[in-house]
């Protein structure tokens, strides 16, 4: 534990060294509290409609969760049929890059379309934002696979099957779980978008609502909230990958 506290204490000195700039710049510079709110403001409002935030948390945490499923598996379905078919490789693998030649906040308001302005036209918009990553970094891994190590296995007569699982897959774990935490910070970007473009509840339509009524105090607490869920997605991937590559290792 004091290992882990001296190893963070700079990056502590630094959040803080930033929020008293924070604060002493807008009271100084008198920047009006639409625009930019001091931060002791943002803090109280936040505190003051904690249960009403919680009540959103909740909600784009959920969407956030569930596209990101829907990404792991569909993205991780993809690499695999890529890396087994020559087929697949040549076709799928090229329109999976050119996809993100497509704007994806214009396709956002097709899947409100699609899908209505329930929590699956908030989770598609996730699976648009996360898919790629994952397939992508995945397939990645597939391919860093050893060839030696594949070789050795097929001098000993090892099956299709036992190729994937011994040796192929754990080599893929490194991109999945890159893939992964890429896909976990910006699966928040993707559920704040949906909820903008159509929905009753979540931080994104928190700051919508806030921001037309010019409360900037409460939109700056909307965002330190979906920050701080970014962060704590992408600290459980991390903790997934160590998790798995520690037993990969032992």
């Amino acid at each position: 534990m004091k290992r882990r506290l001296h190893s963070s204490m700079p990056l502590l000195i630094f959040i803080l060294l930033l929020a008293l700039i924070w604060e002493a710049a807008t009271s100084w510079l008198a920047i009006p509290h639409y625009i930019i709110p001091r931060l002791s403001d943002v803090l109280v409002s936040t505190w003051d409609n904690r249960l009403l935030l919680g009540k959103h948390f909740a909600v784009t945490l959920g969407e956030s969760l569930l596209g990101l499923s829907f990404s792991i598996l569909f993205g991780t379905l993809a690499a695999m049929c890529i890396e087994g078919s020559s087929l697949a490789k040549k076709t799928l693998y090229p329109l999976i890059v050119a996809s993100q030649t497509i704007p994806i906040i214009a396709l956002s308001p097709i899947m409100v379309m699609w899908f209505g302005y329930e929590i699956w036209s908030k989770a598609a918009v996730v699976i648009l934002f996360t898919f790629f990553p994952i397939a992508v970094n995945t397939t990645d891994g597939f391919r860093s696979a050893d060839s030696g190590i594949g070789e050795v296995m097929r001098s000993m007569n090892a099956k299709k099957h036992q190729l994937f699982l011994k040796w192929k897959l754990p080599s893929a774990l490194p991109g999945f779980f890159t893939g992964l935490k890429m896909a976990a910070t910006i699966s928040v970007g993707g559920a704040t978008l949906g909820e903008w473009l159509g929905g009753e509840a979540g931080l994104g339509m928190y700051t919508k609502r806030a921001s037309s009524m010019l409360r900037g105090e409460a939109v700056f607490s909307g965002v330190l909230l979906l920050s701080l869920m970014g962060i704590l997605l992408f600290m459980a991937a991390q903790a997934l990958e160590q998790a798995f590559l520690s037993k990969r290792q032992s």
